[in-house]
Protein backbone atom coordinates (compact mmCIF):
# COMPACT_ATOMS: atom_id res chain seq x y z
CA UNK A 1 0.00 0.00 0.00
CA UNK A 2 2.17 2.86 -1.53
CA UNK A 3 1.47 6.56 -0.97
CA UNK A 4 -1.21 8.00 -2.98
CA UNK A 5 -2.72 11.71 -3.41
CA UNK A 6 -6.19 12.31 -2.34
CA UNK A 7 -9.26 10.02 -4.08
CA UNK A 8 -12.34 11.38 -5.16
CA UNK A 9 -15.07 10.91 -2.15
CA UNK A 10 -16.85 8.20 -4.34
CA UNK A 11 -14.29 6.01 -4.70
CA UNK A 12 -12.24 3.01 -3.18
CA UNK A 13 -9.04 1.87 -3.18
CA UNK A 14 -9.15 -2.20 -3.50
CA UNK A 15 -6.65 -3.70 -1.12
CA UNK A 16 -5.79 -7.12 -0.13
CA UNK A 17 -4.39 -8.51 3.09
CA UNK A 18 -3.27 -11.83 4.30
CA UNK A 19 -4.04 -13.70 7.52
CA UNK A 20 -0.70 -16.04 7.79
CA UNK A 21 -0.54 -17.53 11.11
CA UNK A 22 2.22 -20.10 11.99
CA UNK A 23 1.69 -23.20 14.52
CA UNK A 24 1.63 -21.51 17.45
CA UNK A 25 -1.42 -19.11 16.75
CA UNK A 26 1.13 -16.02 16.10
CA UNK A 27 -0.05 -13.84 13.00
CA UNK A 28 2.57 -11.63 10.64
CA UNK A 29 2.66 -8.31 10.42
CA UNK A 30 4.22 -5.77 8.86
CA UNK A 31 5.57 -1.89 9.65
CA UNK A 32 4.67 0.66 7.25
CA UNK A 33 7.65 2.43 5.90
CA UNK A 34 8.59 5.91 6.15
CA UNK A 35 7.75 8.13 3.66
CA UNK A 36 4.24 5.88 2.99
CA UNK A 37 0.90 6.18 3.76
CA UNK A 38 0.26 5.69 7.90
CA UNK A 39 3.80 5.45 8.28
CA UNK A 40 5.03 3.28 11.78
CA UNK A 41 1.47 1.98 11.80
CA UNK A 42 1.53 -2.14 11.76
CA UNK A 43 -0.73 -4.27 9.48
CA UNK A 44 -1.44 -7.77 7.69
CA UNK A 45 0.82 -8.11 4.70
CA UNK A 46 -0.68 -7.18 0.91
CA UNK A 47 -1.46 -4.16 -0.79
CA UNK A 48 -3.36 -2.72 -3.57
CA UNK A 49 -5.12 -4.65 -6.64
CA UNK A 50 -3.78 -3.67 -9.55
CA UNK A 51 -6.32 -2.87 -12.79
CA UNK A 52 -7.86 -6.12 -13.94
CA UNK A 53 -6.21 -8.20 -11.68
CA UNK A 54 -8.90 -10.22 -9.14
CA UNK A 55 -8.24 -9.89 -5.39
CA UNK A 56 -6.78 -13.58 -5.34
CA UNK A 57 -4.24 -12.57 -8.01
CA UNK A 58 -3.77 -9.53 -6.15
CA UNK A 59 -3.04 -11.16 -3.12
CA UNK A 60 -0.46 -13.45 -4.41
CA UNK A 61 0.97 -10.98 -6.25
CA UNK A 62 1.75 -8.82 -3.25
CA UNK A 63 2.91 -11.56 -0.71
CA UNK A 64 5.30 -12.76 -3.36
CA UNK A 65 7.00 -9.21 -3.89
CA UNK A 66 6.63 -8.48 0.02
CA UNK A 67 7.22 -11.34 1.74
CA UNK A 68 9.11 -14.04 -1.25
CA UNK A 69 5.92 -16.51 -0.68
CA UNK A 70 4.08 -18.26 -2.69
CA UNK A 71 0.56 -18.95 -2.18
CA UNK A 72 -0.48 -22.00 -2.05
CA UNK A 73 -3.79 -22.17 -0.47
CA UNK A 74 -5.93 -18.83 0.85
CA UNK A 75 -9.95 -18.53 1.83
CA UNK A 76 -11.63 -15.34 1.77
CA UNK A 77 -12.55 -13.88 5.26
CA UNK A 78 -14.05 -10.66 4.84
CA UNK A 79 -14.32 -7.18 3.49
CA UNK A 80 -14.29 -4.13 5.21
CA UNK A 81 -14.11 -0.04 4.20
CA UNK A 82 -12.94 2.28 6.00
CA UNK A 83 -12.25 6.25 5.40
CA UNK A 84 -9.04 7.91 6.24
CA UNK A 85 -8.91 11.91 5.47
CA UNK A 86 -7.40 11.79 1.95
CA UNK A 87 -8.66 8.16 0.70
CA UNK A 88 -11.61 5.46 0.91
CA UNK A 89 -9.88 1.51 0.93
CA UNK A 90 -11.95 -1.60 0.43
CA UNK A 91 -10.34 -3.96 2.05
CA UNK A 92 -9.92 -8.11 1.49
CA UNK A 93 -8.70 -10.27 4.24
CA UNK A 94 -7.67 -13.86 3.32
CA UNK A 95 -6.62 -16.03 5.10
CA UNK A 96 -3.62 -18.00 3.98
CA UNK A 97 -3.67 -21.80 4.78
CA UNK A 98 -0.37 -22.38 2.84
CA UNK A 99 1.89 -21.25 1.43
CA UNK A 100 5.69 -22.31 -0.35
CA UNK A 101 8.64 -20.63 1.47
CA UNK A 102 9.66 -18.31 4.60
CA UNK A 103 8.15 -14.80 4.59
CA UNK A 104 11.27 -12.70 4.79
CA UNK A 105 10.83 -8.59 4.42
CA UNK A 106 11.92 -8.01 0.76
CA UNK A 107 10.64 -4.14 0.72
CA UNK A 108 12.65 -3.36 4.28
CA UNK A 109 9.59 -2.65 6.27
CA UNK A 110 9.71 -4.86 9.92
CA UNK A 111 8.44 -7.71 10.57
CA UNK A 112 6.72 -9.49 13.66
CA UNK A 113 5.30 -12.77 14.19
CA UNK A 114 2.67 -11.62 17.19
CA UNK A 115 -0.10 -13.23 19.23
CA UNK A 116 -3.46 -11.94 18.61
CA UNK A 117 -3.58 -10.51 22.00
CA UNK A 118 -0.08 -8.71 21.53
CA UNK A 119 -1.19 -7.12 18.15
CA UNK A 120 -2.91 -4.77 20.55
CA UNK A 121 0.00 -3.13 21.84
CA UNK A 122 0.76 -2.03 18.66
CA UNK A 123 0.17 0.69 16.52
CA UNK A 124 -2.11 -1.21 14.07
CA UNK A 125 -3.44 0.10 11.03
CA UNK A 126 -6.99 2.28 11.60
CA UNK A 127 -8.34 -0.35 8.74
CA UNK A 128 -6.98 -3.39 9.87
CA UNK A 129 -8.24 -2.74 13.64
CA UNK A 130 -11.78 -4.90 13.37
CA UNK A 131 -9.58 -7.87 11.81
CA UNK A 132 -7.40 -7.86 14.77
CA UNK A 133 -10.41 -7.75 17.52
CA UNK A 134 -12.38 -10.55 15.51
CA UNK A 135 -9.19 -12.30 15.77
CA UNK A 136 -9.56 -12.18 19.40
CA UNK A 137 -13.08 -12.73 19.53
CA UNK A 138 -12.49 -15.98 17.27
CA UNK A 139 -9.49 -16.89 19.39
CA UNK A 140 -11.54 -16.87 22.96
CA UNK A 141 -14.42 -18.60 21.27
CA UNK A 142 -12.39 -21.26 20.36
CA UNK A 143 -10.53 -20.98 24.03
CA UNK A 144 -14.01 -21.39 25.37
CA UNK A 145 -14.94 -24.69 23.66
Amino acid sequence: MDTMGSRPSGTFLQVVAGLIQDESGRVLVGQRRAGTHMAGFWEFPGGKCCSGESSRQALDRELREELGIRVLSATFLTTLTHAYPDRRVRLELWRVKRYEGDPVSRENQPLSWSFPEELLELPILPADEPFVRSLLAAQRSNEAD
